[in-house]
């Protein structure tokens, strides 16, 4: 009578479990969702499980076999281990803003590929952070026996700096400093040798000019205009800018000056250095003691230079600043530089911002060059080429 009632109950206790686990199985579902819209962006550990194995439960002396339901839980990773994901993007050319003298230096880059046989590309949309090249021309060398083309060098034609007093050639509008008798200057004695003196008197032509006589201290006088008298004293910063003229301290010989231009005023790309260029070609890096101003500048600086390649070389330069032309070296990379009147063989030693220093080949000649000289093989045919180009527009 008893196992007749107990099969009779089966039935009804199986009904009873089946209710119970789906109800357990709606729960675990319930909880599930609300965990994930809580929490939508909190990372938790992943578990996904594979269905177990028959789960036994004993209700009485029946036995239930009950499967697991497998339940993925999605993870937001962190953004460090999402940038590690990403694959490396290709390095970029950095603006005139993130270079360091770079300062320093200018980088040094390759030129792409480019099947173009000797047309520089002249591009003359200049922008304040944009840089433009030219096309690299091509010429054949024998290296090895075998004909390998070898590439000239990038031009490029980019802003100098972005400050305003890193880029002005506009002469400062302030009071003239006095010159008067028995002051001691720097005066011209020859085209490219100054020296210090002293004013004995001032004398006023019939046309209103004044002209000084000067006593050198290394004998001799002399009458100087005064484009041809330089202060004794330092410059003050607000005093300069790109263009003014100026005498620099030979080296050699404390007591003689050379007379130049002022080409660069102290920034990032140059190691807060000033550039001058004197009237023979020959660039220098200076510290502020080492130069003076000329007392009575002329209205345009160019016309003290003496006539030849150089006096149209500052002409143009002084036009094109604040985007100098430039060609981009490195260190290892023969080229032809004009030397005694003609073009010579030589390689690139170092480089230092917008100066490199170069052995003549035949001669082991070292001297330091500036990277946009018309001495330079390549710079003389883009200076030619620029020039016709702008003499057509001119015309047109």
């Amino acid at each position: 009578m008893e196992v007749d009632e107990m099969e009779a109950r089966i039935p009804e206790l199986q009904e009873s479990d089946k209710r119970v686990e789906n109800k357990k199985k709606r729960d675990e579902e319930r909880d599930d969702d609300e965990n994930m819209s809580d929490f939508p962006c909190k990372s938790v550990p992943s578990t996904k499980e594979t269905p177990s194995k028959d789960t036994q439960l004993k209700d009485g002396s029946d036995l239930l076999n009950v499967l697991k339901r497998a339940v993925v839980v999605l993870t937001r990773l962190p953004e460090y281990k999402i940038s590690a994901l990403r694959p490396p993007t290709p390095q970029q050319f950095y603006s005139e803003d993130d270079s360091l003298s770079s300062s320093d230096s200018d980088m040094q880059w390759e030129p792409e590929d480019d099947s173009s046989d000797s047309e520089f590309l002249l591009s003359h949309n200049k922008k304040k952070t944009g840089k433009h090249t030219t096309a690299p021309h091509t010429c054949r060398i024998n290296n090895n026996n075998l004909n390998v083309p070898e590439r000239a060098p990038v031009i490029i034609s980019s802003a100098f700096a972005h400050c305003s007093n890193e880029t002005t050639k506009i002469r400062p509008n302030l009071p003239e400093e006095e010159v008067k008798v028995d002051m001691v200057v720097l005066a011209r004695k020859r085209s490219m040798r100054w020296q210090r003196g002293k004013i004995l008197d001032i004398v006023t032509r019939e046309d209103g000019r004044l002209k000084y006589k000067v006593s050198f201290e290394e004998k001799g006088k002399s009458l100087v205009s005064g484009h041809h008298l330089a202060f004794d004293t330092t410059p003050k910063l607000e005093q300069l800018y790109v263009g003014a003229r100026v005498v620099v301290k030979c080296q050699d010989n404390k007591f003689r000056f050379r007379p130049g231009v002022l080409a660069e005023l102290p920034s990032r790309k140059n190691r807060l250095r000033f550039l001058v260029y004197l009237d023979d070609h020959m660039p220098v890096y200076v510290g502020l003691p080492l130069f003076h101003l000329v007392c009575r500048p002329l209205e345009d600086v160019v016309d003290d230079i003496p006539d030849g390649p150089h006096k149209s070389f500052m002409r143009q330069y002084l036009k094109d600043w604040p985007y100098p032309h430039l060609t981009q070296y490195r260190a290892g990379q023969s080229l032809n530089v004009e030397l005694h009147g003609a073009q010579q063989r030589c390689e690139v030693q170092l480089i230092d911002c917008s100066l490199m220093q170069v052995v003549f080949q035949d001669n082991q000649h070292k001297e330091w060059i500036h990277r946009g000289s018309m001495r330079l093989e390549h710079m003389a045919r883009f200076l030619e080429m620029k020039g016709a180009e702008e003499h057509k527009n001119d015309s047109d």
